[in-house]
């Protein structure tokens, strides 16, 4: 494929081209950025543990309920059998009855009170449970919000570099159409291959490659026609030779 030739003045616009590009190029590496939102990331990890925590302290607190709920049971079926023998005791007229129920009464009265202690110390389980579970679900409602205010904020960064991608988009494509084909077709393939079109060449130092050129690579450069398209040695980009400054 051969080189293509182009007035100075339309190589030179290449350079806005270049700079359309590079912005499409900053626009993708900041939406790049916006996915991989370190803050976005840290808080959505910290959602997830404090799922875990109030799912841990739900279970607790389900636990704890569920014993009181077993204890209270238990003191039910007790006070039961109290009335029972105690309306049994106060009926019968034997006295070996009598006393078989005063000791079965007595029993079921250490069991009471047996029940009733691990009874106060369930509930104390189960008000303990209910504020620890209040606060890993306030604690997640927190993160939840967070989340939603970060999300929030990236979408509309998100939403701001499509429009700005939308115009660029259009501005480049207007350029382009405006420039010869075949040259916009070497400057894309140079892009495509190094990464970047088109540099301006500014005094000796190449804009592609930041670099002084040579001596020789310079002498070839400077002796090419006006309209000749050269490419940079180091960058291989297309050099835009500029005017030099007048002293």
């Amino acid at each position: 494929m051969s080189t293509p030739t182009a007035p100075p003045e339309v190589q030179a616009r290449l350079l806005d081209l270049a700079a359309l590009d590079a912005e499409l190029g900053r626009i993708a590496a900041h939406r790049k950025r916006l996915g991989g939102d370190e803050a976005l990331t840290k808080a959505t990890a910290e959602r997830s543990a404090a799922r875990r925590t109030v799912a841990d302290r739900r279970g607790e607190l389900e636990d704890a309920r569920r014993e009181l709920g077993r204890i209270e049971g238990d003191v039910a079926l007790v006070e039961q059998r109290l009335a029972r023998d105690r309306g049994r005791l106060a009926s019968t007229s034997s006295a070996r009855d009598a006393q078989g129920l005063e000791s079965e009464i007595a029993s079921l009265l250490h069991r009471r009170t047996v029940l009733e202690d691990g009874e106060l110390e369930v509930m104390a389980r189960v008000e303990d449970g209910e504020a620890a579970l209040a606060a890993a679900e306030a604690a997640l409602a927190e993160i939840e919000a967070r989340i939603g205010s970060l999300q929030g904020d990236r979408d509309d960064a998100l939403g701001g570099l499509a429009e700005q991608e939308t115009r660029v988009t259009r501005e480049r494509a207007a350029l382009a159409a405006e420039l010869p084909a075949d040259l916009v077709a070497l400057y894309d393939r140079q892009r495509t291959r190094y990464g970047i079109g088109a540099a301006p060449l500014r005094g000796t130092v190449s804009g592609g490659s930041n670099m002084a050129l040579t001596g020789a690579d310079l002498a070839r450069i400077r002796a090419a026609a006006p309209d000749a398209v050269v490419l940079d040695p180091e960058s291989g980009c297309i050099l835009v030779r500029l005017p030099e400054a007048k002293a």
